[in-house]
């Protein structure tokens, strides 16, 4: 404490001392009753309290203070009330249940009270856990509280901004305002440290303390855990967000829990040569010759030294290119099957992403893979997302990511040895748009063409799509039926006959059939070139007529037409989008095939891969068959919409034979690409002269 050499330093310690002594005298010696007073309350009161004090200390037992007696007293009361409250719950547990267990009525279970705690906790950070010991005043309260009474030991300057007061240990008493609690802090803020201690040394010059006596300031600098907390939230938050969106990026496209980390690694889905890859050649019909072109790499993959011995190297990769569904997926997996060696399937789509490298990193993972399972074989489904030719992707960036995935697949197919027995197999359907660079020797050197399959084939599809199926005793053995069905699907793909087949046993058990029979084949392949039917579109008698008299159109021209392709069927009922009646014609039908309720030719020719211009114009003749037949019996002024489709065909039939295959005497012999060529470019190959030309021939062609 700071004492004043002057005269009111001694009157203020005097004045301590009298209140500190009545204070402990005026304590009452009943706990229950006790009141503690403050020092202006406790004079009045003196004499009262001294008579309580003596008239008490003569009920305590011999030798012990009126302090002690106090406390012990004090505390055997509070026992004795702690045994009656824990009886009283004991006699009144067997009736009634605690208000303070959890309980559908009311209560806290552990869920809510962990809750309730966390809110607390959060609230006491946010609030500051001193707020309760401190107060804050202001510099007048300051000055006249304490810095006049000399009760301040040490000043601290908190973070340039607050003052926190350190008081004597003595001057408990004096403690300004009295509702603080006991030992509690005081602080003020200040604008700047410059006016704090400007001010500071002017009210200890006023006082007329010496400046070797004079009240220490020291500076501090804190940091409030809350506040680095929330500085730092943000980037916390975001962190949080990126890791939780990445482990659900990684679970659902089967990365695991390594989510964004494991976005490099290749997707290909390993089939197990043991248990996976049950598909053998005998499965795979119509495709004789493109079986023999794989099956040296399935003996290449099986006895190796046979080749390795005559110097021979198997080579290294095959395209397998070909219209959808004719086969190119199965091929390759009987290929895996047949070799009994792990098979890894990709697609080319699955290289492409929209992060930097990522394309090549997924190569270089799935060929590291194929090294550790060799020998075996990598499959790349439609490898033209990936392998379309450098410099025709008109990229406006700097780093093509396609371009990048591509020219590593180049690297690891010309990097690894022969001596891995790693074949690499894929398949498009557009081969023409492949870069030069991955078809060379050295990469994929054998390119395999899987077309449509030819009566043979489909009769081969057949018979293997038609073993698991109830056939009916009625119908001819299997190999009678597969020819015949394959004889009515030209043009069908390997998928389409697999689908036939699958939509006549659907028909079968649709009508609740024990066995399938040649109606429901009839319905499947209907169904599939022609769509589903439509009855519950009503079409009124005039539409009706209307409709029956054009698809008569078209009967009566293939029939009469010498090269027109046979009418197999005519019917009126809607079918598909916006079919409201078809002429089913077919190239290839036998007289002792024909179906009892079909229209049939009597002569038909086999199937052709070659049109001449007769046959064309015989062919557009038969399309306009429907329109000539409306204008025939309706009138010129009464045709309909109906020949809508028809007219498309036509002219696209006209500008094909005009413009690409050089059938126009006028036109000459050129080919400009039709319409696929002009579509594909960006202007037209050919004069605006030449397209008057064109416009007049085919219109020449079509009158």
């Amino acid at each position: 404490m700071l004492f004043r050499p002057n005269t009111n330093a001694a009157r203020l310690v005097r004045r301590r001392i009298t209140r500190i002594t009545p204070s402990l005298t005026s304590i009452n010696l009943h706990p229950p009753n006790r009141n503690l007073t403050t020092p202006s309350e406790s004079h009045p009161k003196n004499d009262e309290t001294k008579g309580a004090s003596r008239k008490d200390s003569t009920q305590q037992k011999p030798g012990l203070s009126s302090l002690e007696g106090f406390f012990k007293r004090y505390h055997q009361q509070q026992k004795q009330q702690q045994r009656q409250s824990s009886q009283k719950e004991g006699s009144n547990g067997g009736d009634r249940k605690s208000p303070q267990q959890g309980g559908p009525g009311g209560g806290f279970n552990l869920n809510q009270l962990g809750v309730l705690a966390s809110i607390a906790a959060l609230y006491y950070v946010i609030s500051g856990s001193g707020s309760g010991s401190s107060r804050e005043i202001t510099w007048q309260e300051f000055r006249t509280a304490f810095l006049d009474k000399g009760l301040v030991d040490k000043l601290v300057v908190v973070n340039r901004q607050k003052v926190r007061i350190k008081l004597h240990s003595n001057a408990t008493g004096q403690m300004y305002p009295a509702a603080a609690l006991s030992g509690g802090e005081y602080y003020f803020s200040i604008g700047s440290v410059e006016a704090f201690e400007r001010k500071l040394d002017e009210a200890q010059k006023e006082l007329g303390i010496p400046s070797h006596e004079r009240i220490p300031v020291a500076y501090h600098d804190e940091i409030s855990a809350l506040g680095t907390a929330l500085n730092f939230a943000p980037t916390i938050f975001f962190a949080g967000l990126l890791l939780y969106m990445s482990r659900r990026a990684g679970g659902a496209s089967g990365g695991g829990p390594g989510g964004i980390f494991t976005i490099g690694k290749s997707r290909a889905r390993l089939f197990n040569k043991d248990t996976d890859v049950r598909v053998k050649f005998k499965d795979v019909a119509g495709m004789d010759e493109a079986k023999e072109e794989v099956m040296e790499f399935v003996k290449f993959l099986k006895e190796p030294n046979t080749y390795e011995k005559l110097g021979a190297k198997i080579p290294r990769g095959a395209i397998l290119s070909g219209p959808p569904g004719t086969g190119k997926t199965l091929l390759a997996k009987a290929t895996a099957g047949e070799a009994s060696v792990p098979f890894l399937s990709v697609s080319g789509s699955e290289f492409v992403e929209m992060f930097v490298g990522v394309g090549s990193s997924r190569v270089r993972d799935l060929f590291a893979s194929a090294k550790k399972h060799a020998p075996c074989i990598i499959f790349i489904d439609e490898i033209d997302a990936i392998g379309k030719s450098r410099g025709k992707g008109g990229s406006m960036g700097g780093n093509d990511e396609r371009e990048s995935t591509l020219n590593q697949l180049l690297v690891e197919m010309d990097g690894f040895g022969t001596s891995e027995h790693i074949v690499v197999l894929a398949g498009t359907n557009r081969p023409d748009v492949l870069d030069p660079a991955l078809l060379r020797p050295g990469r994929f050197d054998r390119h395999i063409a899987i077309d449509r399959p030819d009566v043979s084939g489909r009769k081969g599809i057949f018979k293997v799509h038609l073993g698991p199926l109830r056939l009916s005793k009625k119908l001819p053995d299997l190999e009678s039926l597969s020819q015949k069905l394959g004889v009515l699907t030209p043009g069908f793909s390997g998928a389409d006959i697999a689908n036939v087949c699958n939509e006549a046993a659907l028909h079968a058990a649709r009508h609740s059939s024990e066995f399938v029979e040649e109606r429901d084949f009839e319905s499947a392949i209907e169904r599939v070139i022609a769509g589903l039917e439509r009855r519950s579109r009503v079409l009124s008698p005039d539409e009706k007529k209307t409709v029956a008299y054009h698809e008569a159109g078209h009967a009566v021209c293939g029939w009469f037409l010498e090269h027109a392709d046979p009418l197999l069927k005519v019917s009126i009922i809607p079918r598909g989008i916006g079919a409201l009646g078809y002429a089913q014609v077919r190239r290839v039908l036998p007289r002792s095939w024909r179906m009892t309720d079909n229209i049939s030719a009597q002569y038909l020719p086999p199937d052709r891969y070659l049109l001449s211009t007769p046959q064309m114009l015989d062919r557009i003749c038969m399309t306009l068959g429907g329109r000539v037949s409306e204008e025939i019996f309706f009138g010129t002024e009464n045709i309909t919409t109906g020949a809508q489709d028809d007219l498309q065909k036509i002219t696209r039939m006209a500008f094909e034979a005009c413009a690409n295959y050089g059938m126009n005497t006028t036109i000459g012999p050129v080919s400009y690409g039709g319409r696929e060529g002009a579509r594909e470019s960006w202007t037209k190959p050919f004069s605006e002269k030449t397209a008057e030309m064109l416009d007049f021939e085919v219109r020449k062609m079509i009158a």
